[in-house]
């Protein structure tokens, strides 16, 4: 081999190199799934935004124009039905006026903390490597934007899937799916377009209709205590499943209280209601979009387990549900 053709070779493998540890320190410093599910979180307390969305729920379409503002840690929202009759969802901290034009009527109702839109998005507690696996899909497009495509799935049947597209610029999820044990979108949210992080005008938050001649009701605020310690456990939970919270609920006309437990793995929630039984119903099932419940008589009491998670799963919280 001619000494030319030697330092040709050389020439070639040493500018191969220095790409190939270019690109290998590129893929170093990209983000990895944990990274963008942490931004994801922070994105969602923090960000401003206005767009329209698009539902998808039990084949049910439905459109939403959202405007959502977040100032001093105190979220301020709006949500309009575009479809139907044009309910509108104005949202003040935990205080939320669902206005019903076709009704002329105002409810005013309290509510936690919990996104409008986002109800499923994985929190910090989710256990990844024991009930879940994530992983980065591809990188696609969402509303215009370029959008980082997630896939957590579940390693068992107890808990549903999930796909969710964050902004690459922000981290704010653009598109959530929920997906079932066969791969189909059971819940879907999507935004069709959005603007984040411009700045909105307080007018923008306010009714798009006048209410002042509406009709008002409130809805009794509920009497409950937060740190209650109950006698009710699960003895046979599915794995990963942890008690979060349990409370307390003063009925009107019921001597016991309801007790409330919840339970979550992180990810995917389920609430348990125990309460005195008032008719002798066999046990029973039903679902309300991606929501499913069930409700077993144990005793003189009903208990009733609801979340967005397989059927199988609140039927196994509820009848494994027992009073110490």
């Amino acid at each position: 081999m001619s000494m030319r053709r030697r330092q040709l070779i050389f020439t070639t493998c040493a500018a191969l190199g220095a790409f190939l540890a270019s690109e290998l320190s590129a893929v170093a410093d990209e983000p990895g799934p944990h990274d963008w599910l942490n931004r994801m979180v922070g994105a969602v307390q923090t960000t401003d935004y206005e767009g329209t969305v698009i539902r998808l729920q039990n084949g049910v379409v439905d459109a939403l124009k959202v405007v959502h503002v977040v100032s001093d840690g105190v979220v301020r929202e709006k949500v309009i039905v575009q479809e139907g009759n044009g309910l509108e969802i104005i949202r003040n901290g935990n205080e939320v006026k669902c206005i019903l034009p076709d009704k002329k009527s105002v409810l005013i109702e309290e509510w936690n903390d919990q996104s409008t839109l986002f109800s499923t998005l994985p929190t910090n507690d989710i256990r990844f490597g024991s009930e879940y696996d994530v992983s980065i899909v591809r990188e696609e497009r969402v509303a215009g934007r370029k959008a980082i495509l997630l896939a957590i799935r579940p390693h068992d049947s107890f808990r549903f899937g999930h796909r969710i597209w964050l902004d690459r610029e922000t981290g704010f999820p653009l598109k959530t799916t929920l997906v079932g044990a066969q791969g189909e979108a059971i819940e879907q949210v999507k935004f069709a377009d959005i603007s984040i992080g411009q700045k909105i005008h307080p007018s923008a938050l306010a009714p798009s209709i006048d209410i002042e001649s509406f009709s008002w009701f409130s809805s009794r605020k509920r009497a409950i205590s937060q740190t209650v310690e109950t006698e009710w456990s699960s003895d046979s939970i599915p794995p990963g499943f942890r008690v979060v919270s349990m409370s307390e609920e003063e009925v009107p006309g019921q001597q016991e209280p309801l007790v409330h437990i919840m339970y979550s793995d992180g990810l995917a929630n389920v609430s348990v209601f125990i309460e005195p039984l008032k008719s002798k119903d066999p046990a029973r099932s039903s679902r309300v979009g991606s929501s499913n419940s069930f409700s077993v008589q144990h005793g003189d009491y009903q208990v009733t387990a609801v979340g967005e998670v397989p059927a199988a799963t609140v039927q196994n919280i509820a009848t494994s549900m027992r009073r110490k």
